[in-house]
């Protein structure tokens, strides 16, 4: 079922959200080369409690997972999502993916984005750009009486008409009383297919894109996704609420 938000439970939406987009700010300023992501998960803990709020990632399991272990997920070059902090250290031409969700009063919040290390080749800067372009074209179509698939269906010919891929296997979805709920929101598809969109939903909208086939395989730790070619990826992601028929970001600063 597909929740529809008053006014109110938005606002709490936006507070949690607000935590989202300045943990997220905080982390690129200390993704460097030679930083770990164990560290900057570290400092992206720290700020969420800080703000009386809760990492929504940690201790997180669906269906019988394993409970993730971390406030970020860290995902890095081929890893495409749910990479797990650790001593990894960032090095010169990486992408670093970061995601975060907080829970606030029992409201939540999700986001993400790609991060150049260093100094990247111009096909990976091209990628994060194309990846990052297609969510703000996906959010444009996220207005009431569109539907699902418009949004899908602008981000994949976004990114095929770059030349990239869009991941198939992982979507976007519903957020806000729970930090997963309907709908899914694929990142391909037709126009005009799956749910309408009516004011007072809150979405979580998320290009993962692969620089070259969507086939992705999956970890043994449980969580990380990898690109099946081990080509990069990269992932951008906010959340908005639909309000007076068109889409209000609310995870950005």
């Amino acid at each position: 079922m597909i929740l529809i938000k008053s006014i109110k439970e938005i606002d709490c939406i936006r507070e949690s959200c607000k935590i989202v987009a300045e943990t997220l700010q905080l982390i690129k300023r200390y993704a460097k080369v030679n930083v770990t992501t164990l560290e900057l998960d570290k400092i992206a803990e720290d700020y969420i409690l800080s703000n009386s709020a809760i990492p929504a990632f940690k201790g997180y399991s669906q269906g019988g997972s394993v409970v993730y272990p971390a406030t970020l997920c860290t995902s890095i070059n081929e890893e495409v999502v749910h990479g797990i902090p650790g001593n990894r250290v960032l090095k010169d031409g990486d992408i670093l993916s970061v995601d975060v969700g907080v829970n606030k009063k029992g409201y939540f919040g999700d986001a993400a984005l790609s991060i150049a290390i260093g100094n990247i080749t111009e096909d990976n800067r091209k990628l994060l750009e194309v990846t990052e372009k297609s969510l703000y074209l996906g959010i444009e179509q996220a207005s009431i009486n569109n539907k699902i698939g418009d949004i899908s269906n602008a981000i994949q010919s976004y990114v095929e008409g770059n030349g990239f891929s869009v991941v198939r296997a992982l979507c976007g979805h519903g957020v806000g009383k729970k930090l997963h709920e309907e709908p899914q929101i694929p990142n391909y598809g037709e126009k005009s297919k799956g749910p309408v969109l009516k004011n007072g939903m809150t979405l979580a909208i998320e290009p993962m894109v692969n620089m070259g086939s969507y086939r992705v395989t999956f970890s043994d730790d449980g969580w990380t996704v990898l690109t099946e070619d081990n080509l990069p990826s990269a992932h951008f992601e906010h959340s908005i609420a639909i309000i007076n028929g068109s889409a209000e970001i609310l995870t950005q600063i």
